[in-house]
């Protein structure tokens, strides 16, 4: 008897005749699952030596043009996908590597450390009286509607809302008992002549709130209507019969940081559209609000760079009452507005959250005092950078040098205000050590003035400040307010890395500079100034 040992034959060689009789039963066909397999070229593989091992007879023309490979490899794709879905889930499980600001926000919400939401832009106008001559020496008294002003943003032509506040030697002072209608009540504060009163422009739309507490809430919260709601605007009074649980509430970080059953406070934590809802204690820590209590809410709706306006900008007409007459004012802002920012960065909360976390609402090292100084959100919105250090004299170790820089727009810092000073100091004295000295310190801002030469193929020219534009975004990125501390340095070989991601640029060069890095010292931090980009084509 001969045996056909054709090639051309299927299933006629001794390899097809042995797999025919060793078919593997059903219940052992997940024994051969390849669970390594996770990317395209693996998983077509598994498959291919799946189908072999477990349908020998059914399939066995692993040809590319062969619709049975057409549906493998649709399988190996959708395998694909599938896996790169699971381990994004993965990472945005655990902080270092989450990218999603959802899921950073609710992993530090596990923690009790609320991301930062968007901050109002500040600035100082004059009011007078239209025509008036001599001294003004009477009280202005205006309504929550004439403390508004609308004008429309440079930088998106959309309406931009700025309302009117008091300040105190320099200090803003937003905090007004909300109970008393909302007015503003100015005493005569003269600026230069008998004839002006000065005041603090906050950006924002003003919004107010009230109502009932209901029977069925045991942890009693507050949705508030209007978003996106500006960092430290929100301001609680609460009215009731009981007078533990009546009258104004402060807002603090974290509701579990009470001390005491007796504490009237409240915390504000943000959805990823900025909507607020404002948590009370829970008779344990703080005080719960009785049912049937009534609240009183009022907020700023807004934030974020479009407030950042040059100076004398505004220029606008309000009424209120002078000596309890009717009046027309005029408003002239006398300062560029500055201190608008968008709402915390996920790098920057991935930076200083875990630090604010591990001081544990206490102030005891100097790491601790840099990033609560980096964090600290002043009562009229202002956000900062800050580095400690301890002197180092005989006997001052104890005495903290606190250097601070005020944030002005997200890519630039300013002095701090004697307000945002006044408040740091303020909220450090119930947090830090009893024996530890605090001096606040004006940080230094060293400008960096840079000439850049990105080299692009002549197929570019015609559409060069397309890519120009996309050299001048990835520059001003990597020189934002929150990417650059205090003491750090500007390594040109990062900033031309950068550069070399943008498809187009084949590389580029600083050409003002011969070093390859510029230092600073420790109480110092580089801010981009000028900026010349150039283009040569190859």
């Amino acid at each position: 008897m001969s045996i056909n040992t054709s090639k051309t034959v299927p299933f006629t060689d001794v390899a097809s005749d042995f797999m025919k009789l060793v078919a593997i039963p059903d219940n052992a066909k997940a024994s051969q699952v390849d669970f390594t397999a996770t990317d395209f070229a693996s998983l077509r593989t598994a498959l291919i030596n799946y189908i072999r091992a477990v349908y020998p007879l059914d399939y066995n023309n692993f040809v590319e043009s062969d619709l049975g490979m057409m549906l493998i490899e649709l399988v190996s794709y959708m395998g694909t996908i599938m896996s790169m879905k699971a381990d994004m889930l993965a990472h945005e499980n655990f902080l270092q590597t989450a990218k999603d600001r959802d899921s950073v926000r609710k992993l530090f919400e596990l923690v009790g450390v609320s991301m930062k939401g968007p901050t109002s832009a500040q600035t100082i106008a004059t009011l007078s009286v239209p025509g008036s001559v001599g001294a003004l020496d009477g009280d202005l008294l205006f309504s929550p509607g004439e403390r508004v002003i609308v004008i429309i943003s440079p930088e998106d032509k959309e309406s931009l809302t700025y309302t009117m506040y008091k300040s105190t030697n320099g200090v803003v002072s937003p905090l007004e008992s909300v109970n008393a209608n909302l007015n503003m009540d100015l005493s005569h504060h003269i600026v230069g002549s008998d004839d002006t009163w000065e005041v603090v422009l906050l950006e924002g739309a003003f919004a107010t709130q009230e109502g009932t507490f209901s029977e069925v809430d045991t942890f009693k919260s507050i949705q508030l209507d209007e978003a996106p709601v500006i960092q430290n605007s929100v301001q609680v009074y609460l009215s009731s019969i009981d007078v533990t649980t009546s009258g104004v509430f402060r807002q603090v970080e974290d509701l579990y940081q009470a001390s005491s059953t007796d504490d009237k406070m409240f915390q504000v934590v943000y959805d990823d559209q900025y909507k607020a809802k404002i948590l009370f204690g829970n008779g344990i820590n703080g005080v719960s609000p009785t049912t049937n209590s009534n609240y009183f809410i009022t907020y700023r709706v807004g934030g974020g760079t479009r407030g950042n306006i040059p100076n004398g900008y505004i220029t606008a007409a309000t009424t209120g009452k002078y000596g309890g007459a009717d009046t027309s004012f005029r408003v002239v802002q006398s300062q560029v507005a500055t201190g608008g920012t968008d709402a915390e960065t996920v790098e920057h909360a991935k930076k200083y959250g875990p630090l604010a976390f591990r001081r544990q609402d206490r102030i005891v090292s100097l790491e601790d005092y840099t990033a609560f100084g980096s964090r600290f959100v002043s009562p009229a919105g202002s956000t900062g950078k800050a580095v400690a250090v301890a002197r180092k004299a005989y006997s001052s170790a104890n005495i903290i040098d606190l250097y601070i820089l005020e944030k002005a727009t997200n890519m630039q810092l300013q002095k701090a205000s004697i307000s945002y000073k006044d408040a740091l100091l303020t909220a450090i004295a119930d947090k830090k050590l009893i024996t530890d000295d605090v001096v606040i310190a004006d940080g230094l801002i060293r400008t960096l003035d840079l000439v850049v030469t990105i080299n692009i193929e002549k197929r570019f020219q015609g559409v060069e400040s397309t890519v120009v534009t996309k050299v001048s975004q990835e520059i001003k990125n990597y020189f934002l307010s929150d990417s650059m501390d205090f003491g750090n340095g500007v390594s040109f070989a990062d900033l031309n890395r950068s550069i070399f991601g943008i498809d187009e640029v084949r590389f580029s060069t600083i050409d003002n500079f011969t070093e390859e890095y510029v230092a600073v010292d420790f109480n110092e931090v580089i801010q981009l100034n000028n900026l010349v980009i150039n283009v040569n084509y190859i």
